[in-house]
């Protein structure tokens, strides 16, 4: 199959297909390619209770499933099928390499399985953002009364979308950098790079491939290749990326626009790209108080939502209506409580240093909590960047030491906890330690700039634990 080429059902009858991982991508691909004829072996390396059960349902349906052992490639496989998460210098795909058998993601897959009368994609991606992007496109098509859903790295399956009885007009699609890399052929209508920064490098290997994954998503835009004006490398990707006649570039900036800019005037989000004298005029989108929560960092995401829709041919109320029906999911810069004057804010996703600088900027006089795994990271720029806000920091993790040290650096000035404790009971020291630290006036801003596997499930379980501790210290007759 040439990559990006629309499949048919045909084309997989009786073919050997590895399916590497199980979960929220590979059960749905191996429900996908067994429906549709092919011999399908999933391969998963751990063998815990979840996968077990997972498994017994695919067996029930005919699929082979092989757990603990992800990395020997089943016997006559000639395609592979992997979940995003699995780096490409697994020992499986090197032996799909000499075996000569071609490997795609779950993303790619659908692409191909769509279709002939299927949704446009409006594709989404950045090191940050992405989410709250992406949510803020649906909710302004669907105020323009398109039907759509919000798919993709978001948690829903592209492939249950794609292959799904509802109907869309138009889907609203987050992309991963992982999901981006093992997905040559797609060919979004529009597609925007939020921002890039040093993120997954253990996994990307370098800055550069890590870009070059995140460019992808502007190969063969139709309409619009949406950049973000501060960040020169996704006016770079959209300069390299070959796309289709006519396809425009189209920046976002929080500054006055340029021509063919969305921007901000007198606050104002406003669209200066699709307009008939875009050379000497402006349509009023919104208002920068219509978007929530209120943060520089997030009315650059409106703005790229924005254009995104706007290249759809969304009009300009449906902005306005969207942006205000919008609401933000959980752990993004969520205020929990105000306590003797001190805010406390819970950014538990900001899981990188780009995300925690932003947070950051927003706030003026910050205690700062942070910490976790670093993915490679440096904290130096974040921290020089910060050094003028910060009247604290209260560190925990199990790289606190490469922030400890920045912070040494950078801002010596500053004072900081540093807490070895790892138990459950670790987030509510950390309040506590904050808590010391802050006066009036002050926000405690939970920004870790690091993933939370080291400690917790995920950045969720962090952020619930913070907001469980700040609520905790609340007077009875406040809380």
């Amino acid at each position: 199959m040439t990559p990006g080429t629309p499949a048919r059902a045909a084309d997989f009858k009786d073919l050997r297909v590895t399916v590497a991982g199980l979960g929220v991508s590979g059960v749905p691909a191996a429900k996908a390619l067994h429906s549709l004829g092919a011999r399908v072996t999933v391969v998963n390396g751990v063998a815990g209770e979840r996968q077990q059960a997972e498994a017994a349902q695919l067996e029930a349906l005919g699929v082979t499933v092989r757990l603990g052992d992800g990395e020997t490639l089943p016997e006559g496989t000639e395609l592979v099928v992997t979940a995003p998460g699995w780096k490409p210098s697994s020992p499986l795909f090197a032996a799909a390499a000499q075996a000569g058998a071609e490997v795609i993601g779950d993303v790619e897959l659908a692409w191909r399985l769509r279709g002939p009368d299927a949704a446009p994609w409006l594709a989404v991606t950045g090191t940050n953002g992405k989410t709250t992007t992406t949510r803020m496109l649906a909710a302004i098509l669907t105020a323009a009364g398109l039907r759509t859903a919000a798919v993709g790295n978001i948690g829903v399956s592209l492939l249950d979308v794609v292959l799904g009885e509802e109907r869309y007009d138009v889907l609203a699609v987050e992309l991963s950098s992982y999901q981006l890399h093992w997905a040559p052929g797609i060919r979004p209508h529009s597609a925007a790079v939020l921002n890039l920064a040093p993120d997954h490098l253990d996994w990307h290997g370098s800055m550069a491939a890590y870009a070059d994954d995140k460019g992808r998503i502007y190969q063969g835009n139709k309409v619009a290749c949406v950049y973000n004006a501060a960040d020169p490398e996704t006016e770079r990707l959209v300069a390299e990326a070959d796309v289709e006649e006519g396809c425009r570039a189209i920046g976002f900036t929080l500054d006055t626009p340029r021509m063919s800019e969305f921007g901000v005037v007198d606050g104002l989000l406003v669209d200066r790209a699709f307009v008939e004298d875009r050379r000497n005029s402006a349509q009023e989108l919104a208002e920068t108080s219509d978007v929530q929560p209120l943060a520089p960092h997030n009315v650059a995401n409106a703005l790229a939502a924005a254009a995104l829709a706007r290249a759809y041919g969304v009009p300009a109320g449906a902005v306005r209506e969207g942006l205000r029906a919008f609401r933000p999911d959980a752990h993004r810069i969520a205020e929990v409580a105000v306590l003797d004057g001190v805010t406390y804010v819970d950014d538990s996703k900001a899981t990188n240093p780009h995300a925690a600088q932003a947070s950051l900027t927003s706030y003026e006089r910050v205690v700062w909590i942070a910490g976790g795994l670093a993915k490679g990271a440096d904290f130096d720029e974040l921290v020089a960047a910060a050094a003028g806000r910060l009247r604290g920091a209260v560190l925990l993790g199990a790289d606190r030491a490469l922030i400890r040290e920045a912070l040494a650096r950078h801002a010596p000035q500053v004072p900081v906890v540093d807490l070895e404790r790892t138990d459950t009971g670790a987030m509510s020291a950390a309040v506590a330690a904050a808590r010391q630290l802050a006066t009036a006036g002050d926000t405690v801003l939970l920004a870790p700039a690091c993933a939370s596997m080291d400690m917790f499930s995920n950045y969720n379980q962090r952020g619930d634990l913070f907001a469980d501790a700040v609520r905790a210290a609340l007077p009875d007759t406040a809380a």
